[in-house]
């Protein structure tokens, strides 16, 4: 691992700290797909992943470098694209919950980032946005991670008019879970991993197995699948295991 992108396994929670402040922390292929490899191994040591952004912005995007000579073809163009859809399956499918906590800007990917994640903290100064249409691109990457976590009115509004929304509009679109004094973000992380950290891991992980599916399912269908996961996961030895 880079020091671009960090990763420190404390505990049962597993930190990963996008390490880029001089840019904003704008993200490279690179560093999103070693933050996939991270997502996806989390298991079997951690219960929670934490994603937080180093400096004063928790992410401005995506950083691409150089232009390439000529413009890619579509092939070449999807593969690039896959890092980052990618990475966005690899939250869904974590089988842990993943929390985030947003400090100054979230732009582009950033946005997207803490939409993905099952909970998103933001500081009372956040500002979010999706600016890709005013610079001539497509936002589809940041839509496939807004379809199922906003309302279509909201994706619509933020996707067509690129405005910068701040962290009590982004709370009222459903983008983030809660809002908090800056100066408490930090705090109000750490308040947050301990009460999710109370519960037995085996509950944690029923629950965002749960979550991850259910909303999907016809709702005969979701009440069977909790009757299910209620009988099996509260009558497991793991449920009643202390943690280490």
């Amino acid at each position: 691992m880079t020091d671009e992108i960090l990763a420190r396994q404390d505990g049962p929670i597993l930190r990963i700290t996008i390490n880029q402040p001089a840019r904003g922390n704008a993200v490279s292929n690179e560093m999103v797909a070693a933050m996939t490899k991270l997502v996806i191994g989390a298991e079997p040591d951690a219960d929670l992943i934490v994603i937080r952004g180093a400096g004063k912005d928790f992410c401005l995007g995506r950083f691409r470098g150089a232009a390439p000579p000529a413009p890619p073809e579509a092939l070449e163009l999807r593969d690039s694209s896959d890092t980052i859809f990618d990475f966005y399956r690899a939250l869904r499918g974590a089988k842990v919950p993943v929390v985030c906590a947003v400090q100054g800007s979230a732009i582009g990917f950033g946005c997207a980032l803490a939409a993905g994640c099952d909970i998103a903290l933001a500081a009372a100064d956040a500002m979010f946005q999706t600016p890709e249409m005013e610079h001539n691109i497509l936002p589809t990457v940041v839509l496939s991670t807004f379809v199922d976590r906003l309302p279509r009115k909201a994706l619509a509004y933020l996707v067509y008019s690129s405005a910068a929304i701040d962290a009590e509009r982004a709370l009222s679109f459903g983008l983030v879970s809660d809002i908090v004094p800056a100066a408490g973000l930090d705090a109000a992380l750490e308040r947050l991993c301990a009460a999710i950290l109370k519960a037995p891991p085996a509950a944690i992980r029923g629950a965002k197995e749960y979550l991850r599916s259910a909303p999907d399912m016809p709702i005969d269908g979701a009440v069977d699948y909790a009757r299910n996961l209620h009988a099996v996961i509260n009558s497991s030895a793991r449920m009643r295991a202390k943690r280490h």
